[in-house]
Order: structure tokens, then C-alpha cells, then sequence
């Protein structure tokens, strides 16, 4: 008997017990659509983070440094004297990013919403990820020239002037007069990841410190920094330089150096997403499982009902191989159809759930219908092998004894 011949009685088979085809398949069926489905969702919520992150700010370095007892000492133009040696092959910017210890920003009447006001340099805008939507940003003469202006994030602006065009306005901040010079465009964030507190900014050069917070400043104070990486391959490099600089003008006996980027909390999301498809994707192929008991069950009782058919093919010369593979195919065609079917499910069940649960549109990622596909052939060969040697083992007088 040919293969063509094998698949031609194994599609006859089981077009001839639709109903219990359909049962045993039910269970393939189920455990690959749950499998696609629920990878699927984990994959784009990994993604949804990461175009979050990618919004945020790319290769991004936090850089903080403290003095627990004295002075803290004021390493701002020192630190970016030495990210400037580095190169733009290592660092492209730096900024200091304090916090200014105020929320009363107003325009006329209107106050802002609990604002973030950050003390910061002409570059951190390249630092931060922000780009202009009007007007300018802070120059290096805003800084050193101790202009009093601001640029504001694109909620403060809305909350301060609506739609009217805020640049050339007069805010006050702290009871000062400031110039808004220039409104960011919105990083468009959603407020799940903070994208409210993204555009709910408004920055002041930083040696406008004293007067913004009224204050000479405290002797215990901490220095904060906000660096841009050249690029993700030489970040790790530009950290540690950066720390092994600080760290010979701070006492780390005396208090404490720490830099560290948003490429780690990139990782460690990826891993953890990764470890949360591996859970569920297992718990969902525990019905696969279960379907491929079901074929070989399905496939035994099959066995018992075409013994004495399987005694006539024996009689007449037929090898065991060629009984083996019949029942093979067999098993495979119902897995591969519950397979297929699974995958049409799963397909549907991707967009729907995407919709209901991250208000997006997904489709399954190619590799995880690939690998449905492979697993529910598989499956049909695997749990088929046990009834298709016992098929193999009956001997023809017995076989055709067989009622």
C-alpha cells in the first residue's frame, strides 16, 4: 500500500466518525488556541512596555551621588567636563535634574497640577528624550547667564493656557516671574506608564537652584544627573567610567555613588515577560496534553473496531511497518486537523482578547503558529505510536477470529 493509498483510508476513517473526530480533536483544538492566545497577549504587553520605554528615552543613565556627613560636594561642572573627554562615542549629553521643591506654577488665575519642576541644563531635552513642539529650548546662556525662563511639558501648558500659544508668556514659579520660551511635544505615554507625569514638566536652568527653592541649599543635599549613552553597545562602558570617576572624589565610606540605566529595567521587563509566557504557555499545554490522551485512546478503541480488518491485511502479506504507518497517519491527520483548527481559534482569539485587554490589535507572533503547527503533528505521531505497535503485534488468525 502506497502513502497516497494510507491518507486516502485515514481521511475515510475519520470522515466516517465525524462526530467522535471532532470530540478527539477538541481537545488539540483547545490547548493550541490557548497556547497562541495566551503567548500572544504576554508578547504584546512586552512590547506595549517596551515602545513605552523606547518613548521615554533611550540609553538613558541615572547618575545620583551623597555625602552622609560635611559638605556634599558640587562635582556638576567637573562630571561634565569628563563626559565631554569621553567623546559623543560614549556620552552625547548631560544634564544635573534636581528637583526644585515647589508646585505653585501659575498664570493668571490658573495654577498648574501638581507640576515636576527639574533645575537642568541646555542638553537635557537630548537627555530626557523631548523634542520641541514650540518655540526653543534652554540655551547654555539661559544657564550661565542665569535667565530666568522655562520650558514647559506639554499637560502643564495645556493646564496653564489651554490651546492658546503659551511662548513669550509670563509664568510665576515660587512667587518669581519666569518666560516660557518653549512647550515639549507630548512623549504620547500612556498614563499606565506614566505618561502623565512625562509631560507634566517644567524645566528651569539649574543655576537658577537658590532662587527657585529659596534656599542657599543644604550642606547635605544630594547631586542628581541625567546622562544620554551614545548608543546601547557602550553603555555598560560609560557607566562604569562614570562611576569609577565619582567614586575618586566621593568617600563611599562616606556616603555613596550610583549609576544605573533604563536598559536594565528593559532586561529585567524581558525576562520576567519571557518567564510569564514559559508559565502560561505551560499551563496551556496541559491541555494539549489531555488532547493527545485523547487521540490515543480514540486510537485504541479504533484498533479494537478494525481488528479483523487488520487481520485480512496481514493475511494477505502486509508488513508491520505498513500497519504502523497506517495508524501513524492516522493519528497525525486527526492531531494536524485539531492543530489547524486550533490555530484558527487561536488567531481569533489574539485579536479579540488584544482588544478587550490592552485596547489593541494583535496577531500571534509567526514563530509561536510555526511552532503550534510542529507540536500538534507531533503530538498525533507521539501518543499514536503505543496503538499502532499494538495494531502491528496482532496475529492474523487471532485478528480474524475477531468478531
Amino acid at each position: 500500500m502506497t502513502f497516497v493509498q494510507s491518507v486516502k483510508m485515514a481521511a475515510k476513517s475519520i470522515g466516517s466518525n465525524k462526530g467522535r473526530s471532532f470530540l478527539t480533536m477538541l481537545g488539540v483544538i483547545i490547548g493550541i488556541a490557548a497556547v497562541i492566545i495566551l503567548v500572544s497577549i504576554v508578547q504584546g504587553q512586552q512590547d506595549a512596555i517596551m515602545e513605552q520605554f523606547e518613548k521615554m528615552g533611550t540609553n538613558q543613565m541615572e547618575v545620583y551621588y551623597y555625602q552622609w556627613s560635611g559638605n556634599t560636594p558640587d562635582l556638576t561642572d567637573e562630571l561634565q567636563q569628563f563626559c565631554a573627554e569621553l567623546g559623543p562615542e560614549l556620552v552625547i549629553g548631560i544634564s544635573p535634574q534636581k528637583y526644585a521643591w515647589s508646585n505653585s506654577i501659575r498664570y493668571e488665575s490658573k495654577q498648574a497640577e501638581y507640576p515636576n519642576i527639574y533645575l537642568a541644563s541646555d542638553t537635557y531635552s537630548i537627555c530626557a528624550g523631548f523634542t520641541i513642539a514650540k518655540g526653543r529650548d534652554i540655551s547654555y546662556l539661559d544657564v550661565k547667564k542665569l535667565n530666568r525662563v522655562c520650558v514647559l511639558g506639554s499637560k502643564v501648558a495645556a493646564d496653564l493656557f489651554n490651546y492658546a500659544d503659551p511662548v513669550g508668556k509670563k509664568i510665576t514659579i515660587s512667587g518669581d516671574e519666569y518666560t516660557v520660551i518653549g512647550v515639549y511635544a507630548s512623549k504620547g505615554v500612556s498614563e499606565e506608564y506614566g505618561g502623565s507625569y512625562q509631560d507634566n514638566v517644567v524645566i528651569v536652568p539649574y543655576t537658577l537652584e537658590k532662587r527657585v527653592n529659596k534656599s542657599s541649599g543644604s550642606s547635605s543635599s544630594s547631586y542628581e544627573f541625567l546622562v544620554k549613552a551614545a548608543s546601547s553597545d557602550v553603555i555598560e562602558e560609560a557607566m562604569g567610567r562614570i562611576r569609577a570617576f565619582l567614586e575618586t572624589k566621593i568617600d563611599t565610606n562616606n556616603g555613596y555613588v550610583d549609576v544605573y540605566s533604563n536598559s536594565s529595567w528593559q532586561e529585567s521587563q524581558t525576562e520576567g515577560f519571557a518567564e510569564q509566557a514559559v508559565l502560561l504557555g505551560s499551563i496551556a499545554a496541559i491541555s494539549l496534553l489531555v488532547g493527545g490522551i485523547g487521540i490515543m485512546n480514540i486510537m485504541l478503541v479504533t484498533v479494537t473496531e478494525r481488528t479483523r480488518e487488520i487481520g485480512i491485511r496481514k493475511a494477505i502479506g502486509a508488513p508491520r511497518r505498513a500497519i504502523i504507518t497506517q495508524f501513524l497517519i492516522e493519528a497525525s491527520m486527526v492531531s494536524t486537523m485539531g492543530g489547524l483548527i486550533g490555530m484558527i481559534v487561536g488567531c481569533l482569539g489574539t485579536v479579540v482578547a488584544g482588544k478587550l485587554i490592552l485596547d489593541t490589535i494583535l496577531a500571534p507572533p509567526v514563530y509561536i503558529l510555526v511552532v503550534a503547527f510542529l507540536v500538534s503533528v507531533a503530538f498525533g505521531v507521539g501518543f499514536g505510536v503505543y496503538p499502532a505497535i499494538r495494531a502491528s503485534r496482532l496475529q492474523p488468525v487471532e485478528a480474524l477470529r475477531n468478531e
